[in-house]
């Protein structure tokens, strides 16, 4: 089966290479685009949440294939895995399957389907739905959620009706949170010619809680409660409205005041947060992978010398970053993993400010003189971060322009193979999952996009890499796997292709008075299934 999915198709739906663009092309507040306000009054009507969301909605709605920030956290409202996970533990849980896995280390694991589980439009959910499902995200052509299973999932059998098996390469317990990503879709509806580009569009047709009433890309998307779910997390509240505000002051007025439209906003401007509270309303944030990375051209000189890419790290001045641009709402990065994740470790290398060594790392490359123009998405955390890169390089010596532009135009020039030296942008995996092993193959994966943009795929570094990284994976022994990964870690950050600055905290901001059951995601979106109006 071909998925007729193209690497343009990836770039348009993901948000421009993969979801890190994405994030980084939304997680803005102030990007600009349409402010529209959904359903007037929405705040006196208790069977209806109203909730803004801080990124754009015309990006794809296939669950295989999307990496866009609202049509994610729409998704796991209306689709089901085998297995879902909790939106802040990310503890698994039974979803369409009746149970977790009896031996997490086997090779083989055998899942009944829920009874009695409908799809939206009222047909049964069935093993060839879910045979249906993998045989796509295993697809030759799957460049997304592909990467995070067909390095140790085989193949999925339909055993009877109810009854599927998946066919594992090795023992993988952390194969169980990762369902989630694989949301199971009714092939009665997506096999039909031209079902993708409908799905692509906004066509959703699950077995969740809610449905789809509405789908409108540049203003709003509805959802009404599913008379035919039984599953574990039914729907809360009668209605939901969902409303894509990009603009920071159109959203932040949403949510503020007396007469208040919506009870629930994320992507809070740091600048916004004493305001939002001192009307009354609880802003929390969510500490995780978000984060601002550089990435290096490594086929132009000298950024194939990993003194120079060690160099611009050590010289720039996080914690100023940190202070001047994100509010005090970031930490300096001590490795890819953010400090709060379970297999976090400082790096073997961690660029703290350290500008003699940035100088000194440049010498002894044999680089003098030497003229960046650093790229970047516009998004306006990222833009605020510019300029200290800019003076810290300076300050050792290097000549520096910036170039911010739409995340789009800029990774279109990445597709297209155009020469660059240095990029800026973000990146938050977290959307997909916790694990070191899914993180890490977001980015680094032979064949990836980002590894095709940094010119580094192919390289003996970039195999010695992805032999690390699949050592780890099949290694059981929890302990000796975390060491591993603290070895594939350490040579990520040593090696500096694409690689953290620093990582920030996304906030979300909700009216307590009106709403209950909120947890703070540290990835993007919001998760209503436990929410309630008060």
């Amino acid at each position: 089966m071909s998925s007729e999915f193209s690497r343009r198709d990836f770039l348009r739906h993901s948000g421009a290479a993969g979801a890190a663009a994405f994030i980084a092309a939304t997680l803005s507040a102030c990007s600009g685009g349409p402010a529209s306000t959904g359903s007037v009054g929405a705040g006196t009507d208790k069977d209806l949440i109203t909730a803004v969301i801080g990124y754009g909605n015309d990006q794809s709605w296939d669950p295989t294939q999307t990496a866009s920030a609202f049509a994610m956290a729409g998704i796991n409202h209306v689709y089901e895995g085998l297995l879902d996970t909790d939106p802040i533990s990310r503890e698994p849980y039974p979803a369409l399957a009746t149970a977790l896995p009896a031996d997490p280390n086997a090779t083989t694991w055998t899942f009944t389907l829920r009874d009695g589980a409908k799809w939206h439009d009222g047909q049964p959910v069935t093993a060839d739905d879910v045979v249906f499902t993998f045989e796509r995200i295993l697809g030759p052509d799957n460049v997304l959620a592909g990467n995070f299973f067909k390095s140790w999932l085989q193949e999925v059998k339909k055993m009877d009706d109810r009854n599927v098996e998946l066919v594992l390469k090795f023992p993988f317990p952390d194969a169980a949170p990762r369902l989630t990503i694989a949301k199971i879709m009714p092939k009665h509806v997506f096999s039909q010619a031209g079902a993708w580009d409908q799905a692509k569009g906004g066509k959703a047709v699950g077995s969740g809680p809610y449905r789809l009433t509405a789908h409108n890309p540049k203003s709003n998307t509805s959802f009404e409660a599913f008379d035919g779910y039984n599953g574990p997390r039914p729907a809360t509240v009668k209605k939901m409205n969902w409303l894509t505000i990009v603009d920071a002051a159109a959203r932040v007025a949403k949510i503020s005041g007396g007469s208040a439209e919506a009870q629930i906003a994320d992507n809070i401007p740091y600048a916004n947060v004493e305001q939002l509270k001192q009307q009354g309303l609880t802003v929390e944030g969510g500490k995780g992978m978000n984060h601002m990375f550089l990435m290096f051209n490594t086929a132009t000189k000298p950024f194939d010398d990993i003194r120079v890419r060690q160099a611009l790290h050590y010289a720039i001045d996080k914690q100023k970053m940190i202070g001047v641009a994100l509010k005090g709402h970031g930490t300096a990065s001590s490795s890819f993993l953010n400090e709060g994740h379970p297999d976090h470790k400082r790096a073997s290398v961690v660029y703290d400010h350290d500008p003699e060594k940035a100088r000194a790392l440049l010498k002894e490359a044999g680089v003098s003189n030497l003229t960046i123009n650093l790229m970047a998405v516009n998004v306006s955390w990222i833009a605020d971060c510019l300029p200290t890169i800019a003076s810290s390089w300076e300050a050792v010596g290097i000549r520096t322009t910036l170039e911010p532009q739409d995340t789009a135009a800029l990774f279109t020039k990445m597709d297209q193979m155009q020469e660059y030296q240095v990029v800026a942008a973000a990146s938050n995996p977290n959307q997909f999952g916790m694990d070191a092993d899914l993180i890490l193959h977001y980015n680094y994966v032979p064949g990836g996009l980002w590894m095709k943009y940094a010119h580094w795929d192919g390289t003996e570094d970039a195999e010695k890499l992805f032999t690390m990284m699949d050592e780890a994976a099949k290694e059981t022994d929890k302990a000796k796997r975390t060491e591993l990964i603290h070895e594939y870690l350490d040579f990520v950050a040593e090696q500096a292709i694409l690689y953290p600055v620093v990582h920030n905290e996304l906030m979300t901001a909700y009216d307590p008075k009106k709403l209950s059951g909120i947890r703070a995601q540290p990835y993007p979106g919001i998760n209503l299934l436990q929410a309630k109006r008060t």
